[in-house]
């Protein structure tokens, strides 16, 4: 399970880097972060234990980028500003998700956080 996001006043965890997959091997259906080459099943493990926690992590951050993006769009003081019906149509959400990650991204953009992951804003 990922770890929660850390308060603004707490250091954040750094995941394993994700390594930059070329064309030619992204294109390989069989490859994926060259894990196909690792016949040792302990380092297997490892580092497919790494590249699964730097991907929730990157997910988390995504996911309050995504908040704070959609707080900022339905700001009443822009002329601007979007529904929370507009948001969700563009990010591809119900409208219902869509406020509750408004009122996300207010919160994190407040530097409060209640104690939810960045992935949970339910």
């Amino acid at each position: 399970m990922a770890e929660p996001t850390p308060r603004r006043n707490e250091p954040r965890l750094r995941p394993a880097p994700l390594l930059f997959e070329p064309a030619e091997a992204a294109s390989d259906p069989e490859h994926f972060f060259d894990l196909e080459s690792i016949e040792d099943p302990r380092e297997l493990l490892s580092r497919a234990t790494e590249l699964t926690q730097a991907f929730r992590a990157a997910a988390d951050r995504a996911v309050e980028f995504q908040a704070v993006a959609a707080a900022q769009l339905a700001d009443p003081r822009r002329f601007d500003r979007l529904t929370p019906a507009d948001i969700a149509e563009r990010a591809e959400w119900t409208e219902d998700y869509a406020k509750k990650m408004v009122e996300f991204g207010r919160d994190l953009m407040r530097g409060e956080g209640d104690g939810r992951t960045s992935a949970d804003p339910l």
